[in-house]
């Protein structure tokens, strides 16, 4: 399918060709009709790709601080292999579409194939012949308003979401700052409340249009020498009841102009994005304003709970959600309350997407409002592989499912770098797969598991999807006759890992966790010094793991399975490997309180006995500062001391002597060499299966400890 999308690193926009978008549970697949070109939210988007890498960092400081602290953290040369990934990517550009459903996977059966519908978000209703929509942020267009119409949908919820926040009354006089598009359609909305409406902007064509139009009661320029005059006139001398902020300036007048203008207690409404230096006087301390911030499309933006997994609010607690405005303005157009057609200024076919953002960015300078992107039909848009090129396949031939910024840094160069083919790479979105297809020189990409599953060149293949997907895409793989690679952790509950265990048994391909902290050279080292200690040996290891919010993914027990499921797993092995033996009990304790921002189970003590009698001692924190070292691993016995510093350095005691150990990273790529080498000479996986099976019960078990306060038993039957 055809994709208009922008290099975030060189600026470059083009349309290209893509696979076309999967879906999964509370998904709804759409074909594009329109797509609209939200000119100045996207022409911002654009020029930031388009700037030097000191450009986008002026402009994104608060990623340049992120990058300060990644480089204390993991040291400067991993971090420019991250910004280098992070920057070498393709970006989706829109976030307001209709269409008409292909197949849907909503969880409340609403939508199905053939419903004419209107889609929202950014990454999700892109510019492209065929999106891939969370249910919350799809509605039913009525029979009677247009595709180019609804296609105004998401820009019609954000501005009834600013008007909701302004609580306009009947006869109410309100200001609206900012001509733009969702200016224009913000004062629509308020003159069909009943309102009263005055339209500011600099620019003359925008101020023309409100008037001609009738969107605006009244319109004038800012820079009319008699404007303050003529907003007094206009509201009898008490100023407006509210006013509205949706233009987009780098400057603070539109905070201070609307300050001057408003009433005593009136309310200003902050949508569009504007310098908020907020002077207290003369006007917002003695007139007691009130000035509120309008959330995008309403209700629901931001919570992963309601936009990705498909959870609504109750109607009679949150009476207008995301999903529901964007109803609510589609109701509008039906009932021709407002009128979108004077606002379609431009019309492109996709494929002449880049002439339509040569307008934009004032290249071509033309007068313009709302551009709309036409997609027509193409044989090729339902394709779900694309073939990028034809290099010949080698004894490993690998095929990647996931490829995020993990894989990209740590799997994929340490796969190419060992001399195994690349053939095929899958991901849910096409762009991605394109992306990464493009940057490793993969044969090709696709956004279905099994064009690589039931590709019988692909003997390899290498797993980084989301946690709760590793069982089961594992499972598909084995049965394929697939040697496996799967990221941590191989099942996030214990019927998942009965299932691969059945799995395993019955067809004996080799199975690798990426449990790569046991394959760093500082380990290895420390090994050595261990491998002739008969008696038992205590591990001690600190993890200052830092905090991750509840709504991320990896904390939500049904996709990432948690932080002690999902990453304690790798110390666990670690444990493991250095004393030689198999957990047999643990008892865990986590801290107690009442914080809701905090994970209890994200701090907590572990006690692990082993067959041998050593212990290993783990504590995993995340309520500490970011400024101390992640980890520090201490291993004891026989009078030796083992010490690695966060993997950037190590010690051996022995002897009164001190050996000080250089680190060269922490084990990735010597993890994948280790199980290519493996797959190459048809031997065992290089981490035993039991062995990796006792760490994921491991977790598990810790995850009872905690909530029976009991030590409880480890074993597995394998």
């Amino acid at each position: 399918m055809q994709q208009l999308i922008q290099n975030f690193k060189t600026g470059e926009l083009y349309v290209d060709e893509v696979p076309m978008p999967s879906i999964s549970t509370g998904m709804v697949l759409v074909e594009n009709s329109f797509s609209l070109i939200s000119a100045g939210t996207e022409r911002g988007t654009v020029k930031v790709a388009k700037a030097s890498l000191i450009g986008k960092a002026k402009q994104r400081p608060d990623l340049v601080a992120q990058v300060l602290q990644n480089i204390k953290k993991e040291g400067l040369a991993a971090t420019i292999s991250k910004v280098r990934t992070k920057l070498d990517s393709l970006k989706a550009l829109g976030y307001s579409t209709a269409g008409t459903v292909i197949t849907s996977m909503d969880t409340n059966s609403v939508f199905k194939p053939g419903d004419r519908v209107a889609c929202a978000g950014q990454d999700y209703a892109s510019h492209a012949e065929v999106v891939a929509i969370p249910q919350n942020l799809v509605a039913k267009i009525p029979d009677n308003v247009t595709a180019e119409e609804a296609a105004f949908t998401t820009l019609g919820a954000i501005a009834l979401q600013g008007v909701r926040q302004a609580e306009p009354r009947l006869g109410e006089r309100v200001c609206v700052i900012g001509l733009g598009l969702l200016g224009q359609i913000t004062c629509q909305l308020l003159k069909a409340n009943g309102c009263a409406v005055f339209g500011i902007d600099l620019n003359a064509g925008l101020v023309k249009l409100a008037n001609d139009t009738g969107a605006a009661t009244k319109a004038l320029n800012r820079s009319d020498s008699n404007l303050v005059s003529v907003c007094n006139d206009f509201t009898n001398g008490y100023g407006f009841d509210s006013i509205i902020i949706t233009a987009a300036a780098p400057s603070n007048d539109p905070i201070e102009l609307s300050a001057e203008i408003a009433k005593k207690k009136g309310r200003v409404v902050v949508v569009g994005a504007v310098k908020m230096d907020i002077p207290r006087d003369p006007h917002f301390y003695r007139k007691e304003l009130d000035l509120r911030m309008s959330c995008s499309y309403g209700p629901g933006r931001y919570d992963v709970h309601y936009e990705e997994q498909g959870l609504d609010y109750p109607f009679a607690y949150v009476r207008w959600t995301e999903q529901r405005n964007m109803e609510a303005f589609l109701d509008l157009l039906s009932r021709k309350a407002i009128n979108i057609k004077p606002l379609i200024t431009h019309t492109f076919d996709i494929a002449d997407a880049e002439k339509a953002y040569d307008i934009v960015l004032g290249k071509t300078p033309e007068p313009h409002i709302g551009i709309l992107l036409k997609y027509s039909d193409n044989k090729a848009k339902h394709q779900t592989a694309v073939t990028v090129k034809h290099d010949p396949v080698k004894k490993i031939n690998t095929g990647f499912i996931g490829a995020g910024s993990f894989a990209q840094s740590y799997l994929i160069p340490n796969v190419k770098a060992f001399g195994a083919s690349l053939d095929g790479v899958v991901t849910s979105k096409g762009i991605t797969s394109k992306n990464v297809a493009d940057k490793f020189k993969f044969n090709f990409c696709s956004t279905e598991v099994n064009d690589v599953l039931q590709n019988n060149a692909v003997n390899t293949v290498f797993i980084a999807t989301p946690h709760n997907s590793h069982a089961p895409l594992v499972i598909q793989s084995l049965q394929s006759g697939k040697s496996v690679f799967v990221e941590k952790p191989l099942a996030i509950n214990m019927e998942q890992l009965n299932d691969v265990i059945a799995t395993q048994q019955k067809h004996q391909q080799p199975l690798m966790v990426g449990f790569n902290r046991r394959f760093a050279p500082v380990s290895r080292e420390i090994k050595k010094m261990f491998t002739t200690v008969s008696e038992p040996i205590v591990v001690n290891i600190r993890v200052n793991a830092g905090l991750i919010p509840k709504e991320h993914w990896t904390q939500q027990p049904e996709i990432g399975g948690g932080r002690i499921v999902g990453e304690v797993c790798h110390f666990i092995d670690l444990m493991q490997y250095f004393t030689g033996a198999e957990p047999v009990k643990v008892y865990a304790s986590a801290i107690n309180t009442v914080n809701d921002k905090i994970t209890s189970e994200d701090n907590i003590s572990v006690v692990i006995n082993f067959s041998n009698g050593s212990v290993g001692n783990l504590t995993y924190l995340a309520n500490g500062d970011k400024s101390m070292p992640k980890e520090l691993i201490e291993v004891f016995g026989a009078g030796n001391i083992g010490m690695i510093n966060d993997f950037r350095d190590g010690a051996l005691h022995k002897g009164n002597k001190i050996t000080k150990l250089k680190s060269s990273g922490k084990g990735h790529k010597e993890e994948v060499d280790a199980f290519l080498q493996a797959v190459n000479n048809g031997t065992a996986s290089p981490i035993s299966f039991r062995s990796i099976c006792l760490t994921t019960v491991t977790t598990f078990k810790i995850l009872d400890s905690l909530y029976t306060g009991q030590p409880q038993e480890i074993h597995v039957d394998v």
